[in-house]
C-alpha cells in the first residue's frame, strides 16, 4: 500500500529534466538514458506548476494594483500563494513577503538586523539613558551564524565584516554530528548580538541543525537580556533545502524569520520570507523602496505568474510532503545500499553523523583512491547527472568542499566527495543505473592512471 501511495504521488511529477541531444537536432543520434541526482541544487518544475504559471500569463496579466478584472485576477493568485505558501511553514498570510529568491529574503534578514541595531543605539545616543553593560558607544551588531552556511549569507556576513559595519561569529560544527551545536550558538553571543542565523539543513550533508534548540534557549535568554537593556536577539533559518522534504513548522521551529527558496521544492525561481508577526512582533526594515507593494517591505510591481507557480508548489508540498519525504528516504537509503555493495569499504559516506538526523534525499560519498576525485569521476559517467557539491561553489576546480572539511571530514576523503540527491521520482532502477555509471567511471579512471 504504501509503494502504490508513493506511485501514486510521484507519477504525477515532473521526471528528469531534458538533456542537451535527447529530442530535436540530429534525430540520427540515439537517446541516451540520464539519470538526475543533483534535486539539492535545484529542481524541475512540476507539471501543475507549469500550469499555474501559464494560466497566470493568461488570464491574469494586469497589474495586481489595478482595480479591472486581469488585475483582480492577479491580486487573487498572489493572496492564494501567500496562504499556500503560509500553511506550508505553518504561518500566518500576513506574516510572508515574496522576494525574488533566497538570496534575497537571506539578505533582507542581515541587513534589516543591522539596521535595527544601528537606529536602537542611536536612540540611546539621542537620549539621556545609560549604555548597558558592555554595550558602549559606537558598538557594532554582532551576528552569529556557522561555518556550514550557505554562500548567501557567508557572504554577505564576511563583506559586513570587512566594512567594518557588524563583527560576526562562525561557529564551528561539531566534527562528531554536523551540528552547529545550541551550546556553542549560544556561548558566541555578545550583549551587542542582534541576530543568529542558523539553516535548517544543511545542502551537502543533509544534516539537520538544532534550531529550535537554538531558538528556546535564546527566547529565555531574551528574557534576562530585556531586564538589562540588552537588545532582542531574532533567530533566522534558511530552510531552503529542508522544504519540501520534510514537515516545517515555523511555530515548533520558534524562529523570528524564515527563508523559503521556490526551485527546492520544484517551483520556480522565486522565494520568499516568513516574518513573525510582520512588522508588529518583529520588525523589518525595507532594502528597495519604491511603489508600496508588499506592505512596502518589498516593493516592486508583483511577478504574478511566478509567484502562481510558488504558490502551486506549496500546495502540493502541503497535500503530499510525507509522502514526498517516505518515497526519497526509500530512494536514498536503497542507493547508499547499492554504493556499499558495489564499493564494499573503499565507499565513505560522508553524511553520516552519529545522532544526527539529515534529509530523506541526501547521500555525499567519496570512493576511495588516488585518482578518484569527485569531479574527474562523474566526468566519465555517461548517465548520472550529479554534483560535487554546492553548485555556488563550482569554480573551485578540484578544491575539497569546504563543509566537509569544516565537518571533519579528511582532506583525501573530502576531495573525493559526490553529493548525490534523489527526487520525487526517483526510481530503483535509476539507482541501479547511476551505481553502475559510477562503477564503470572508477575502472576507467583506475586503468587510465595504471597506464
Amino acid at each position: 500500500m504504501e509503494e502504490a501511495a508513493a506511485a501514486t504521488a510521484v507519477r504525477k511529477s515532473a521526471g528528469s529534466p531534458p538533456v542537451p541531444g535527447e529530442s530535436g537536432g540530429d534525430k540520427t543520434r540515439p537517446q541516451e538514458r540520464k539519470v538526475y541526482m543533483d534535486y539539492n541544487a535545484t529542481t524541475p518544475l512540476e507539471p501543475d506548476v507549469i500550469q499555474a504559471i501559464t494560466e497566470a500569463l493568461q488570464e491574469a496579466w494586469g497589474n495586481p494594483s489595478s482595480p479591472y478584472l486581469p488585475g483582480r485576477k492577479a491580486k487573487e493568485i498572489i493572496n492564494a500563494a501567500r496562504e499556500n505558501l503560509a500553511k506550508m511553514v505553518g504561518g500566518k498570510p500576513q506574516d510572508l513577503i515574496f522576494t525574488s529568491g533566497g538570496t534575497e529574503a537571506n539578505n533582507l534578514v542581515i541587513h534589516s538586523s543591522v539596521k535595527l541595531f544601528q537606529e536602537s543605539q542611536q536612540g540611546r545616543q539621542d537620549g539621556p539613558a545609560e549604555q548597558p553593560p558592555g554595550l558602549g558607544h559606537g558598538a557594532k551588531p554582532h551576528i552569529v551564524t556557522c561555518s556550514v552556511e550557505h554562500d548567501s549569507i557567508r557572504l554577505p556576513l564576511e563583506h559586513l565584516a570587512r566594512e567594518h559595519v557588524a563583527e560576526v561569529t562562525f561557529v564551528p560544527v561539531s566534527k562528531l554530528n554536523g551540528q552547529a551545536e545550541a551550546d556553542d550558538v549560544l556561548a558566541a553571543i555578545r550583549p551587542s548580538t542582534c541576530l543568529v542565523t542558523i539553516m535548517l539543513a544543511n545542502n551537502e550533508t543533509g544534516v539537520i541543525m538544532p534550531v529550535s534548540d537554538i531558538c528556546r534557549r535564546i527566547k529565555t535568554l531574551n528574557q534576562s537580556r530585556a531586564a538589562s537593556g540588552l537588545p532582542v536577539i531574532r533567530v533566522h533559518t534558511d530552510a531552503a533545502q529542508a522544504l519540501g522534504k520534510r514537515r516545517v513548522d515555523v511555530q515548533e521551529l520558534g524562529v523570528d524569520y524564515l527563508t523559503i527558496v521556490g526551485h527546492k521544492f520544484y517551483g520556480p525561481r522565486i522565494g520568499a520570507l516568513y516574518v513573525r508577526g510582520l512588522g508588529v512582533v518583529t520588525p523589518l526594515r525595507p532594502m528597495l523602496f519604491g511603489g508600496g507593494q508588499e506592505w512596502s517591505f518589498r516593493p516592486g510591481t508583483e511577478n504574478t505568474a511566478m509567484i502562481a507557480g510558488l504558490g502551486k508548489a506549496a500546495e502540493l508540498v502541503n497535500q503530499n510532503w510525507a509522502v514526498y519525504e517516505a518515497h526519497m528516504k526509500k530512494m536514498r537509503d536503497y542507493l547508499e545500499e547499492r554504493l556499499e555493495a558495489v564499493f564494499e569499504k573503499r565507499i565513505h559516506l560522508n553524511s553520516h553523523f552519529a545522532g544526527s538526523d539529515r534529509l530523506s534525499n541526501t547521500c555525499n560519498f567519496s570512493i576511495a583512491g588516488p585518482h578518484l576525485q569527485g569531479r574527474l569521476v562523474l566526468a566519465r559517467c555517461g548517465t548520472l547527472l550529479a554534483s560535487v557539491g554546492a553548485a555556488c561553489h563550482s569554480d573551485q576546480g578540484d578544491l575539497p568542499s569546504p563543509i566537509l572539511l569544516s565537518c571533519g571530514i579528511p582532506l583525501d576523503v573530502a576531495r573525493n566527495a559526490i553529493r548525490l540527491s534523489v527526487g520525487r521520482t526517483t526510481t530503483r532502477e535509476d539507482v541501479e543505473l547511476a551505481v553502475e555509471d559510477l562503477r564503470q567511471a572508477v575502472t576507467q579512471l583506475e586503468k587510465g592512471s595504471a597506464s
